[in-house]
Order: structure tokens, then C-alpha cells, then sequence
């Protein structure tokens, strides 16, 4: 399954790598595109949720529009 969500937050590339890498430990997401100039996040995967994803983004100091 593909899900995109807007996204916004920081767009410096510390801040963008971590939310790869909080991203990367929802389970059953297996690839993250994130485009931070459009604001749009898609995730690629099977079995995930939109609050784990919703989760992972405000832990690293991202807010996800569902």
C-alpha cells in the first residue's frame, strides 16, 4: 500500500533525517519519500497505520495532516 500525507515542520537536512530515521522504525513501512518543498510525505508498505506514521512525524518535531 502507498500513502501520502501533507507534512510540514523543518526542511534543514538534520531535521528531514530524522524523521527518515523515526520514519524507518514504523513497522511494516519499508520505503519513505519525503519532499519537504511540496510538504508532502509518502510512505510505502504493508500493515502500517496513519497514527504510527502520525507518531514517528511528531516525534521528530514534524505535524502530520491527516
Amino acid at each position: 500500500m502507498t500513502k501520502t500525507y501533507k507534512i510540514s515542520g523543518p526542511d534543514d537536512e538534520v531535521a528531514v533525517a530524522s524523521l527518515a530515521d523515526e520514519l524507518s522504525m514504523v513497522e511494516g513501512a519499508h520505503e519513505v519519500d519525503i519532499n519537504m518543498e511540496d510538504g508532502v510525505l509518502t510512505v510505502v508498505g504493508f500493515l502500517f497505520t496513519d497514527e504510527d506514521v502520525r507518531l514517528a512525524a511528531v516525534n521528530a518535531g514534524y505535524d502530520l495532516h491527516l
